[in-house]
């Protein structure tokens, strides 16, 4: 077949089947990520639905997003409020750090100001400080 041959037609099934093909990748991706990850599955139901995806493909994931399609979104939004807590612990966690270190040096200011600390002592305890 020629380059002038190629037509559009034929372009826009190649790239139908190169899409089609990547979304059944990840569906098996979805699929076998979901069985894993499944905490309410035991280890010999996770091997049937492993062996039932492998050998029937199209019909495994079928009656799998069929079976268990809202457990999957389930453990999607389970996941997701894990990661939203994770993050959450994480800024407020780094927000009291840095409010520490501020207020730190605010007091360290303070005693500089009242004389109770010289300069030396002042700088050598902010370096401490931002370290």
């Amino acid at each position: 077949m020629t380059l002038a041959e190629f037509g559009t037609g034929q372009v826009f099934w190649s790239m139908m089947y190169f899409f089609l093909f990547f979304i059944w990748i990840w569906l098996l991706i979805v699929v076998f990520s979901d069985i894993f990850r499944s905490r309410d599955l035991g280890g010999f139901a996770k091997a049937l639905w492993v062996i039932f995806v492998i050998v029937v493909p199209y019909l495994g994931v079928f009656v799998y997003l069929i079976a268990r399609g809202r457990k999957m979104s389930e453990h999607a939004a389970e996941a997701a409020q894990a990661q939203d807590a994770a993050q959450r612990a994480y800024i407020q966690n780094a927000a009291s750090a840095a409010r520490s270190t501020a207020d730190e040096l605010t007091r360290l200011a303070d005693l500089k100001a009242q004389g109770v600390i010289s300069d030396a002592e002042f700088e050598q305890a902010k370096a401490k400080a931002i370290a």
